[in-house]
C-alpha cells in the first residue's frame, strides 16, 4: 500500500472519531494546543494532523493529499515523502503558538500538505493534474498567493489556518531545493511563466466575457 494511501485511510478514520467522541476525554486529548502540550500530551502535534474539523475540510484535504502525496512519493520514495509530511506539520503547528496562543485548538493536515506542495512546485511543476486541471506547479503557486492573501487581509479573526499554511509551504522549500537534483531554480521559474500565462489567459478572458456582456446590454 501507498504510504500516501495509509495517511488518508488514518485521516479518515481520526475524523470520523473525532466527529462522532468529540467531547469524550480521549478525543480532547488528541488535539493540538499550547494547553495540551503544557498538560504532557506530547503527541499532539502528530495526532493532530490526522483529525479534521468537518467532512468538507477532510475531503478538500484528502484531494490535495491525494494528488501531491503521491506525486513526491514516486519522485522521492516514501520515506522522503513521510518526513516531509511530519516534519512540516509538526513544526508548523508549534510555531503557529506564536501567532494563535496557547488555547487555539489547531488541527488538520493542511498545514503538512502545503509543505509537499512546495516540494512538488520546485521538483515536478509541469506534471498535469486531471483533477485540477492544470499543472501541479501553477496549483501550488496559485493556492500559495491566495493563502498569502489571506492571511493579510483576515488576519487571525478566521477558523482557517492560513498562517500554519504558509509556514508548512515555506518549511517545504528546503526539502524542494535539495531533492530537486540542482533543478530547483529552472522549475521556480517554470511555475512562475505557468503563472504568468494563467494571468494572462484569464485576463484575456475576462474582458472577452466582458465585453460581450456589454454588447448584449
Amino acid at each position: 500500500m501507498k504510504k500516501t494511501t495509509l495517511l488518508i485511510l488514518l485521516s479518515i478514520i481520526a475524523t470520523i472519531i473525532h466527529l462522532y467522541l468529540h467531547d469524550s476525554p480521549l478525543t480532547q486529548s488528541l488535539y493540538f494546543s499550547g494547553e495540551n502540550l503544557a498538560r504532557g500530551y506530547f503527541w499532539t502535534p502528530v495526532t493532530s494532523i490526522f483529525i479534521h474539523a468537518s467532512m468538507v475540510h477532510l475531503v478538500g484535504n484528502m484531494l490535495f493529499l491525494y494528488v501531491f502525496g503521491r506525486t513526491l512519493e514516486k519522485e522521492v520514495g516514501s520515506a522522503r515523502m513521510l518526513l516531509a509530511f511530519f516534519l512540516g506539520g509538526i513544526l508548523s503547528f508549534i510555531t503557529s503558538l506564536y501567532f494563535y496562543g496557547h488555547k487555539i485548538i489547531m488541527v488538520g493536515a493542511s498545514a503538512a500538505i502545503f509543505t509537499l506542495i512546495a516540494i512538488v512546485m520546485l521538483i515536478k511543476p509541469l506534471k498535469f493534474s486531471l483533477l485540477f486541471l492544470m499543472p501541479l506547479g501553477l496549483v501550488a503557486i496559485l493556492y500559495f498567493i491566495y493563502n498569502v492573501l489571506a492571511a493579510l487581509f483576515l488576519g487571525l479573526e478566521t477558523n482557517v489556518g492560513y498562517i500554519p499554511h504558509l509556514i508548512g509551504f515555506i518549511i517545504g522549500i528546503p526539502f524542494g531545493i535539495a531533492w530537486s537534483r540542482g533543478r530547483w531554480k529552472r522549475n521556480l521559474l517554470i511555475t512562475l511563466a505557468l503563472l504568468i500565462l494563467y494571468l494572462i489567459i484569464s485576463g484575456l478572458l475576462f474582458a472577452l466575457i466582458q465585453s460581450l456582456i456589454f454588447q448584449k446590454y
